[in-house]
């Protein structure tokens, strides 16, 4: 299986075709349209299953499925935590749950924003978090910018998951300590010179024995599309 995560930075109908080209199972991408506002290529396969979900036609998230990959919007989703947002997936008797995360501020309490809104979230699906289960996206945070102004920051987050035995892949993967990254997965206004990692794959230990690689797009290869590089984890399943 292959999972990407892509934040396109708006225009996806412009860029489909690119992150398609990586040949995704399962394609989470971030400030992406509509749907309907963007026809796939006849040269890649077309998705077998789409959701889309945002308060703008103009920029939310989507999750694609190819490959005879299917899923469902859980009925427990709690639109207070409206860019994270919990799927069941399954495929030839398989099963577990993805969470597709795009962190966002939020206007109505401070304190809640980015992190904040995944620490809420977590502790709000806690039930969800003990079976295998993905969580991946944008999370728009890193240790480096930990603060307690927050109602749960980076390291409360990495914690709480570690309670069900959740780590992030990319970390176990290299061999490297949170806040400590060496392939950003975000530039600052496109600038070189402003590398961060903020887009992660998390995954239950049944999950974590099965990664087989984990790639992050190449600044190169990527900053002319977007601000943020493709999230690429491959898993023998």
């Amino acid at each position: 299986m292959r999972l990407i995560s892509w934040n396109c930075q708006g225009a996806f109908r412009k860029k489909a075709d690119l992150i398609l080209n990586q040949n995704p199972d399962i394609l989470i991408v971030q400030e992406c349209e509509h749907p309907d506002k963007y026809v796939f290529n006849s040269t890649n396969k077309k998705p077998d299953s789409t959701y889309w979900y945002g308060d703008s036609r103009h920029k939310g998230i989507c999750i694609h499925s190819f490959n005879d990959y299917k899923f469902e919007l859980l009925p427990i989703f709690n639109p207070k935590f409206r860019y994270i947002l919990p799927f069941r997936m399954t495929r030839h008797g398989q099963s577990f749950t993805i969470f597709a995360i795009w962190a966002m501020s939020n206007k109505e309490n401070h304190e809640a924003r980015y992190i904040g809104q995944v620490w809420l979230a977590i502790n709000y699906y806690a039930d969800m978090l003990r079976g295998s289960t993905i969580l991946i996206g944008d999370f728009n945070s890193n240790k480096i910018w930990d603060s307690k102004a927050r109602v749960g920051d980076h390291s409360d987050v990495i914690n709480k998951l570690a309670d069900y035995n959740i780590e992030s892949i990319y970390h176990k993967h290299f061999k490297m300590e949170q806040g400590q990254e060496k392939h950003p997965t975000f530039f600052l206004q496109r600038n070189l010179n402003k590398p961060y990692h903020i887009d992660y794959c998390f995954a239950s230990a049944d999950l974590l024995d099965k990664v087989r690689n984990v790639e992050i797009g190449s600044y190169e290869n990527w900053i002319a599309h977007s601000d943020h590089s493709p999230l690429i984890v491959d898993f023998n399943i």
